[in-house]
């Protein structure tokens, strides 16, 4: 794509974008969800990401993985999206409660074949979950995220990050380390 553009055909620059979208939106937009937890944000970090690659394709070297630029340029934007989500919300005056009404939880509950009491449970556990992960160290829940959840590997990681292979092992150990402590003790507090 970078030498299309460079050459002046911005019709294969086009189709060779169309590709890439085609081929990275999916894993994409499940880094940015994870990121920012939220499906439209998400979203709208993705296409910002893609916008952002397609504009600044000239200043991508060709020497690195695309992968690791394309993913620190989708991070980067997710991180500027949580600033600017944060700082919105300082000023925002909260009037209303956010959480589902009991009679959403009991329909969705029976549509899951869960009994409406396990589906409270069930979002419990993944609250205090989401909110272990939110509460680990930038680095450790980076790693975390794209190897568990992304099933990347630590060497490719590593190239993601720029981090030694090893470095992104031990991130990943303490990271997981934390959370069985976390969820250990809010099992015992039940």
């Amino acid at each position: 794509m970078k030498a299309a553009v460079l050459a002046g055909q911005p019709e294969v620059a086009r189709e060779a974008f169309g590709d890439l979208v085609t081929g990275c939106q999916r894993q994409a937009t499940r880094l940015a969800f994870y990121l920012l937890r939220d499906a439209s944000e998400a979203d709208e970090a993705v296409q910002d990401a893609f916008v952002k690659v397609y504009t600044h394709i000239t200043s991508y070297r060709e020497d690195l993985p695309f992968d690791a630029w394309f993913t620190r340029i989708l991070a980067n934007t997710c991180r500027d999206r949580q600033k600017a989500r944060r700082r919105r919300e300082r000023w925002e005056v909260i009037g209303f409660d956010r959480r589902p009404e009991l009679g959403s939880v009991v329909e969705t509950a029976r549509a899951g074949g869960l009994t409406p009491e396990e589906s409270v449970l069930g979002g419990e556990r993944q609250r205090e979950l989401l909110k272990a992960i939110d509460a680990l160290p930038k680095q450790q829940r980076t790693v975390l995220l794209l190897c568990h959840v992304e099933g990347q590997s630590p060497r490719e990681v590593g190239a993601l990050l720029g981090l030694n292979e090893s470095t992104v092992r031990v991130h990943l150990f303490r990271a997981l380390r934390k959370l069985r402590g976390v969820l250990e003790d809010s099992r015992v507090r039940r």
